[in-house]
């Protein structure tokens, strides 16, 4: 029934966010949005512009536009709604017509960017603040829109400024990795398509820190899950791509672009198929020049790092090369083996010193030079887990071996 006759808008309720038609104060069976955004039901707003109202009823703004479209994603959710016996959170209708409004302005070809980089605003911040919200923007498929209008042609339908356009970028961005952890992964498999990966690495070459870094997050999360393995696959066949992650590493974008660029490298090693092009696009010596400054990092992903090297390593003789051939790339692992602060990377580079060293006289040089028996007995005698011990003694015994091999070679 209506409980509010059609003419009197000033004792309208804002009870659409529960799911109630703010007119008739009814649950929503036919609802319908205006250019305003608001929703009302089909019967009660047609009564009200048939009774010559040329306005909204909640804002009270003049409708420049009179037609009302059918608010589908809303009619959809309150049908699973009452399907599900009224079981859901009470919050989860309180959030969905809001959200679908949002959704709307952002498909809206006639929305300015200004109008869209407030929508999107208005979604982040319900993002972090609303325990349900994150859920009713996966249900709403929030996800797939915001990517396609990132790597889509909507700068060339806005006519944006370059200014507009990155400030867009970011934003729709900072929502995508937002909603990443609660699912829908394989919407990020329309990167498969040609033009949307050429503007994928075109935001990676051209964008700001800020831009990579959130590319980065896409990339761990490709990484993650089987359902875009082949796009993982796609990715490291992208030279360009992987090029930039081991810029990204060693530029001069601060530590959390520094820290991007390592989880990058790391997803993107998670294919042995990709190992080979990242070794030789520089991420090898990216790698050692992070695993370098660590020490001057409070937090940083030096252990990672390490076990991203190991993975390359352990699959790639060009890498073998790569680190011993590296200035300092010896030195660096060495200086990871023991830790005083953490063990976290001890393990991996006591495996890395093993790999390089059985092959590479110049490696093993290096290594004892750099003080690495010192490191060996200093962690035999730490608190690490048995297994990094086991590997240090096996380190300690081929060195010994090796050495007494080379001293032969040497005398004869």
């Amino acid at each position: 029934m209506c409980c509010l006759s059609v003419g009197t808008a000033s004792h309208i309720l804002p009870t659409v966010d529960c799911g109630l038609c703010p007119i008739s104060l009814d649950l929503f069976k036919d609802p319908v949005t205006l250019c305003t955004g608001q929703t009302y039901d089909r019967s009660s707003i047609e009564k009200w512009l048939a009774a010559g109202n040329l306005t909204c009823p909640v804002t009270m703004l003049k409708l420049h536009d009179p037609s009302i479209v059918p608010n589908h994603t809303l009619r959809h959710l309150i049908d699973q709604w009452l399907q599900m016996g009224h079981q859901l959170d009470p919050d989860y209708l309180a959030t969905v017509d809001s959200l679908a409004a949002l959704k709307q302005n952002l498909e809206c070809h006639q929305a300015t960017i200004q109008d869209k980089l407030q929508t999107l605003q208005k979604i982040r911040v319900l993002s972090e603040e609303s325990p349900t919200a994150n859920s009713c923007l996966i249900q709403l498929r929030f996800l797939p829109l915001l990517l396609e209008l990132v790597f889509g042609k909507v700068k060339d339908k806005l006519v944006v400024s370059q200014d507009d356009h990155v400030k867009f970028v970011d934003q729709a961005l900072s929502c995508v990795i937002r909603l990443l952890p609660f699912g829908e992964l394989e919407s990020l498999n329309m990167l498969k398509q040609e033009s949307k990966l050429a503007s994928f690495l075109d935001l990676f070459q051209h964008g700001t820190f800020m831009v990579k870094i959130s590319l980065c997050h896409l990339i761990d999360a490709i990484s993650s899950s089987t359902e875009t393995k082949e796009l993982c696959d796609m990715l490291g066949k992208t030279r360009q791509l992987l090029h930039e992650a081991a810029l990204l590493v060693v530029g001069n974008g601060g530590s959390e672009a520094s820290e991007a660029g390592i989880r990058a490298l790391s997803a993107l090693s998670s294919l042995e198929s990709n190992r080979e092009n990242l070794v030789a696009e520089g991420a090898v010596d990216g790698l050692v020049t992070y695993i370098l400054g660590a020490e001057r990092r409070e937090k940083s992903l030096a252990p990672m790092a390490m076990a991203t090297l190991e993975k390359l390593l352990e699959t790639s003789t060009s890498a073998k090369e790569a680190l011993v051939n590296n200035p300092n790339g010896v030195n660096a692992i060495v200086r990871m083996v023991f830790r005083v602060s953490d063990h976290d990377g001890s393990e991996s580079a006591v495996s890395l010193l093993t790999i390089i060293c059985s092959d590479s006289l110049r490696a093993r040089e290096e290594a004892i030079a750099a003080g690495v028996l010192t490191q060996l007995l200093l962690l035999l005698q730490s608190q690490c887990n048995g297994r990094t011990k086991t590997k240090a003694r096996m380190l300690l015994k081929l060195l010994r071996s090796k050495w007494v091999e080379d001293s032969k070679h040497d005398d004869v």
